[in-house]
């Protein structure tokens, strides 16, 4: 998903919030007072009481009102993020300076209060904002604070109680409401990871097979013309490397592609990585690398489909020497974790990969190599899946990239 699509999204659901608040900011604003200060008095038989010309007067409401028009003004210039910060801010000094005015210099005691302040409260969770719950919890506690000791009044424990624990309640519903948005962002992204897998499984049996075929009989010929003219054409050789990286492209189409037939066996550990050194050595040896390989204390066989893991250290470590086209050392660490865990590193001493790109590795297509497709990665993370494993990749303190893969000694199930 593109970014301006996202952003679009997001200003799209502030908006909704943005619209679902004012609405019940001015249905709760217009009821309480007419309920309160009109219709309740009335019903009571005490008539029109003069609460609402005390303090600001009817200037609080040209006040409250007069928010609208810039709300207005916000959602139609797609900045619908300030509204709520204008909302409390505003609320809180426009109440503040009214209670001041009505009880200051009297005699009674505090006994003001509003239901919208309990709508900012309650429905604060619907931004799924922290820093804006925050700020409506803290700034309703605090004006209360303010009035209680400007007007030496303890009533104001009151609704400071009240609202202490309708924030916590509120709380609540916002850790829940992140917890969802989570989860949902995250079975979206793994959708979206499997559709592109899909697709590119598709892609690699329909073309996968219609490039090996042609791709032998290729090598093969040139191959036979390198063996009669030995000596008459230095390219044969460059050839025959572009046709073996053309054909690891294509077996890595065709592991995407093919399903999964995974057989698990017990395996020693020490001879997967040493096929794969003996694999990997003489591209090590062309580019100037070495191999420094560390195994702590006794390992134990580990159920495994070995085919498979020898890919996935083929991959890897052929990543980290071409890392280092100028020479350099690769350090490959084995060990088992307190948690009875294989944990194996590889540690290279290139350029390092920046935090954003690492984000991205292991999606198709995306990789830090000119000529490269991302597949190999991809097929890499998708076996340790199969092996219930951890793949992660990061950078070093000094230089370089760790890649590490944690893997489980007994496999639960297969």
């Amino acid at each position: 998903m593109s970014k301006s699509n996202t952003s679009h999204k997001l200003i799209y659901e502030e908006k909704k919030a943005t619209k679902l608040f004012l609405w019940l900011f001015y249905i709760f604003y217009i009821s309480f007072e007419l309920i309160f200060f009109y219709i309740f008095p009335k019903l009571s038989g005490k008539g029109v009481i003069s609460k609402p010309h005390e303090g600001l007067g009817l200037w609080i409401y040209l006040f409250i009102f007069g928010l609208l028009p810039p709300a207005l003004y916000f959602l139609r210039k797609r900045n619908p993020y300030i509204i709520k910060y204008l909302y409390i801010y505003s609320f809180l000094l426009i109440d503040t300076v009214h209670n001041v005015l009505v009880y200051w210099g009297s005699d009674q005691s505090f006994s003001s209060g509003h239901i919208v302040e309990v709508v900012f409260v309650l429905f604060s969770p619907i931004f799924v904002n922290k820093r804006y719950f925050w700020t409506v919890s803290a700034g309703m506690v605090l004006k209360y604070v303010f009035i209680g000791v400007l007007l030496k009044d303890i009533q104001v424990l009151v609704p400071m109680v009240i609202y202490i624990i309708l924030s916590a309640i509120a709380f609540v519903i916002l850790v829940r409401f992140e917890s969802y948005i989570r989860s949902v962002t995250k079975m979206n992204d793994e959708l979206r990871r499997k559709e592109k897998l899909a697709v590119i499984g598709q892609m690699a049996a329909a073309i996968g097979h219609e490039i090996r075929n042609p791709l032998s009989s290729l090598k093969g010929f040139t191959q036979l013309q390198q063996e009669r003219y030995p000596n008459t054409n230095d390219f044969y050789p460059i050839m025959i490397q572009e046709i073996d990286r053309i054909n690891s492209i294509v077996n890595d189409l065709m592991t995407l592609g093919k399903p999964k037939n995974m057989k698990f066996a017990m395996a020693n550990i020490e001879e997967v990585i040493a096929y794969t050194l003996s694999i990997t050595q003489h591209q090590a040896e062309r580019q100037g690398v070495t191999v420094e390989t560390i195994m702590e204390g006794p390992l134990p066989p580990l159920e495994c489909d070995g085919k498979q893991l020898k890919q996935v250290f083929i991959n890897l470590i052929k990543n980290a020497i071409e890392s280092m086209p100028d020479g350099g050392k690769v350090k490959v660490k084995v060990k088992v974790t307190e948690s009875n865990k294989l944990y194996i590193s590889i540690k290279d001493e290139g350029s390092g990969i920046d935090d954003e790109t690492i984000l991205n590795l292991g999606e198709p297509f995306n990789t830090t190599k000119n000529d490269g497709t991302g597949l190999g990665l991809m097929v890499t993370n998708q076996i340790i899946n199969d092996h219930k494993g951890e793949f992660k990749i990061e950078k070093s303190q000094d230089k370089g990239t760790i890649v590490t893969v944690i893997l489980p000694i007994i496999q639960d199930s297969h």
